[in-house]
């Protein structure tokens, strides 16, 4: 009986998957070619139409056809449109096994084939194509249409990045945002609840005002910051998740001074929501469109140029010397063909713009051999998790049609911790990778530290020198490539090619002809305007870079006049500053900030804006409360004792004290020009100004 049972569930899941991949396929057809194509008859056509309308698989619509026959019309919903994609995974895993089965009857050995939960795992060759999460162009055109009456989450660019991954199958075998139990068993021990390998939580954050108004089981449209509909999504999953353990668990700390962690605590929503997603479009991109490849793209490229093995070379900065004589290395290493594979999403605060770093590709990609060699861009959202992240790169790797994987020393490390020392161990990624790469299907190529010697004037893998006491070896650390960019200092043509020197010279020009932004900070009365009023006198007196002043006091009037002294309020205030310094540094200026700016997170959230266009001097004005009451022109100070002002900074709400200011200058009992000429002499120090 129970034999039975499955075997007429069985035949039914296959109908109706026969049924939504037909009305996906023709969703224009006639309810008799349907059935023909269904190879059923007109009547079980009509209960498996109405099962499926019941569970909200599709829509019934009104045909417009001169044929009285066709009076209805039938479309895939968004629940349908994943139903769809579950059956398809479940359909073949059953076949695979049926194969399987009867190859081994008749030969007397496996196939090969093991029955799966997910179908990509069953195709090996690094050159089939992979799913997508895309419904057909009719399917889309009418979801997207249905879409439009559903409740909306405007995603942030990060999740822009995750969904294009999800959809083109870069995260394949994911199926969507993680689920609350696919998410606990990704972070505790990097694999799905299904028991899949998956080192990085990728889930869908909102704030707690937008999940309050879902219910699971809801369908939502996920759209881009433009307004398009991207995908819709089911939501199957709503948790508060535990961030401290998840930081724990992902990034090895629960420290801020790791991005991801930052971003994680004070940035990322505090719900997470998990569910199947359905595609609808790609995201648009308008830059470099002709080097954005899917997987299945660059799998079609291997196959029709015959790479039969290819290794990816990940990158988020320029390519020197050293690099090129590295990625050569990889691929005579493993008998392989060449990927740049260079991410273009998200990487850490501070680097190389993507559009220069292309830039810069391109003018060395003549050096490569072009047979063998290929770029293509990925567009990832980094998370800087090292050993997870390594692990995870080569799992996108392999989504793209890659054999081999480069992975570096101290790979995606984010750098030092609140204690000064590094996140993760040099080799703790080629490690972690090489512990999973065999079920991973990908192999790693280790990063081989390469120096130039001198003497015979060619890069050598630093552990493979015999003679290093008898030979001169050079290198230039990445921290002293960016002060010779700075300070306008020769970069010898050993380390680096000249076209992409040029390329970041023309971005990054020296220091003292950079925008820049200082940004005072201390309590009101502590003397910030002031200082910062002589300052911006002094340096127009020098001339050369246009000078813009955003005191707190005028900003609220002219840009945050709606604005309380709520904690949300004074954020989004300083968030303002920060946006309008970031746009005067980007563009050659020097912004002077004097906010009270009481909260550390938001400081530093403003100094990551300002940072990806130039430097960021934070000024800390070191007056005390007891000076600063005594100063108090206005009264405010003897309104908030009295209770009649709230949230007032250093009476009724904390004040942060910058922990490591560029500068912090006293002003009890010294003049104000001495105070602004203190900043003087520290822009000087860092080459920002010149000192003629």
């Amino acid at each position: 009986m129970r034999s039975a049972a499955l075997k007429a569930s069985q035949d039914h899941d296959d109908q109706l998957f026969r049924l939504l991949r037909q009305l996906d396929i023709a969703p224009q057809a006639s309810q008799r070619s349907t059935a023909q194509a269904l190879g059923v008859s007109l009547g079980r056509l009509n209960a498996l139409l109405r099962d499926a309308t019941a569970a909200g698989f599709v829509k019934i619509g009104d045909h417009d056809s001169k044929d009285k026959r066709q009076r209805y019309s039938y479309a895939l919903t968004t629940r349908g449109a994943g139903e769809k994609n579950r059956l398809t995974d479940q359909f073949l895993t059953r076949k695979f096994a049926e194969y399987d089965a009867i190859y081994s009857e008749l030969t007397g050995t496996t196939s090969g084939f093991n029955p799966l939960n997910y179908r990509t795992k069953l195709m090996e060759n690094n050159l089939a194509p992979i799913p997508e999460l895309f419904v057909s162009y009719d399917s889309a055109q009418k979801l997207k249409a249905e879409a439009g009456d559903l409740v909306s989450w405007d995603l942030t660019p990060r999740q822009i990045c995750d969904l294009e991954l999800l959809m083109n199958g870069g995260f394949n075998p994911l199926k969507g945002f993680l689920s609350e139990a696919d998410y606990n068993g990704v972070v505790d021990n990097m694999r799905t609840a299904d028991g899949a390998l998956w080192p990085i939580p990728i889930t869908l954050d909102v704030n707690e005002k937008f999940a309050g108004t879902l219910e699971v089981g809801q369908d939502i449209a996920l759209r881009d910051q433009e307004g398009v509909i991207l995908a819709t999504m089911t939501v199957t999953d709503r948790w508060t998740p535990n961030k401290a353990h998840e930081a724990e668990m992902v990034f090895g700390a629960d420290d801020s001074a790791h991005p991801a962690v930052n971003y994680l605590h004070n940035t990322a929503g505090d719900i997470y929501l998990g569910g199947p997603v359905t595609g609808i479009q790609q995201p648009v991109h308008y830059d470099f469109r002709a080097k954005r490849n899917t997987p299945n793209e660059l799998r079609a490229y291997f196959r029709k140029m015959g790479w039969r093995k290819v290794v990816a070379f990940q990158t988020r900065n320029p390519l020197h010397r050293a690099h090129q004589e590295l990625t050569f290395r990889a691929a005579r290493e493993a008998q392989a063909n060449l990927l740049i594979h260079p991410v273009v999403g998200l990487t850490k605060p501070g680097d190389v713009d993507h559009f220069t770093r292309v830039r810069c590709y391109e003018a060395v990609l003549d050096k490569y051999p072009q047979a063998t060699t290929s770029m293509s861009l990925l567009n990832l959202a980094m998370r800087m998790a090292g050993p997870r992240e390594a692990v995870w790169h080569g799992l996108i790797r392999k989504n793209h049609g890659c054999t081999h994987f480069i992975v570096g020393r101290d790979h995606a490390g984010p750098g030092s911790n609140s204690q000064g020392e590094d996140f993760y161990g040099p080799y703790d990624a080629q490690d972690m990778f090489r512990e999973h790469q065999e079920e991973m299907g990908i192999e790693m190529v280790d990063f081989k530290h390469m120096v130039w010697v001198a003497e015979r004037a060619q890069y050598e893998a630093m552990d493979e020198i015999k003679d290093k006491d008898d030979v001169t070896i050079l290198n230039i650390s990445g921290t002293e490539l960016r002060r010779r960019l700075q300070e306008g200092l020769e970069i010898p043509e050993w380390f680096s090619f000249p076209e992409v020197v040029n390329e970041l010279r023309r971005t990054k020009p020296p220091r003292n002809k950079q925008g820049f932004t200082v940004f005072f900070t201390g309590f009101s009365g502590s003397g910030k305007s002031t200082i910062a009023n002589a300052l911006m006198v002094k340096l127009m007196e020098m001339g050369g870079r246009p000078v813009t002043l955003l005191d707190g006091d005028i900003v609220r009037k002219n840009l945050s006049s709606e604005l309380g002294f709520s904690k949300e309020h004074r954020d989004l205030n300083i968030r303002r500053i920060g946006y309008v310094a970031s746009e005067i540094t980007k563009n050659g200026g020097i912004a002077i900030c004097a906010p009270i700016a009481p909260y550390a997170t938001t400081r530093r959230a403003v100094r990551e804006d300002v940072e990806a266009f130039g430097a960021f001097v934070e000024v800390h004005v070191a007056t005390t409360i007891e000076e600063c009451e005594r100063r108090d022109r206005k009264g405010l100070y003897k309104l908030a004792r009295e209770g009649k002002i709230k949230e007032f900074t250093g009476i009724s709400d904390p004040y942060d004290v910058p922990a490591s200011p560029e500068l912090s200058v006293e002003t009890e009992n010294v003049d104000v020009d001495n105070c602004a000429h203190q900043v003087l002499l520290k822009l000087e120090s860092m080459g920002l100004i010149s000192a003629s």
